[in-house]
């Protein structure tokens, strides 16, 4: 069982990864590269990662730049972030193009505190699912006799604190993001 318990821990970890990554890429006033990671681009014939069609910068704070590797795909790049819902205007310069990272208003952040939000119990889900699928497999092994009623009610406790741990961390990374945004 240790195996499995190592497992949930790895699961439980993942969820947090995730929303890491997802608010890496939540705006804030600041330019951040990863800002860009969420958008593809319609390059020759398919979707592909804004990543694979050019290489992303921040000379400033309140800057992006896409250097574009291939000059027929600027305008497809430029229109993929203009529509990508992220409140950005680039301005294409040959290869270059530039993406200014206006301020943001009252109302914006705090519509994103709420997307961090749904990020956040998106995560928490995740990791009660993981705890659901452990407790399951405690009943199973218990009703197939492979462990005792007092073990599975220990593993059930180690299960549990796992979880509490890893919905703090959620909880932590959220209220960190949320003051991150609101600070103006």
């Amino acid at each position: 069982m240790t195996a499995d318990m190592n497992d949930l821990k790895r699961r439980m970890d993942g969820a947090l990864q995730v929303l890491r990554k997802e608010f890496s890429g939540l705006r804030t006033g600041r330019a951040s590269t990863s800002l860009l990671d969420p958008i593809t681009v319609d390059a020759y014939g398919s979707q592909m990662p804004l990543s694979q069609v050019g290489t992303v910068g921040a000379p400033e704070p309140r800057m992006l730049t896409v250097q574009v590797w291939d000059k027929s795909l600027a305008s497809s790049v430029e229109k993929a972030i203009r529509e990508s819902n992220l409140g950005l205007n680039p301005q294409t310069d040959g290869t270059l193009i530039r993406v200014p990272i206006p301020e943001l208003s009252e109302e914006r952040r705090v519509e994103l505190t709420k997307v961090a939000g749904r990020y956040a119990e998106q995560a928490r889900v995740a990791v009660r699912n993981v705890r659901r699928d452990g407790m399951d497999s405690l009943k199973r092994m218990e009703k197939e006799s492979e462990i005792s009623k007092d073990e599975h009610r220990d593993r059930g406790v180690d299960i549990q604190k796992v979880t509490d741990e890893h919905i703090a961390g959620i909880d932590s990374l959220l209220a960190d993001k949320e003051k991150e945004i609101m600070q103006v």
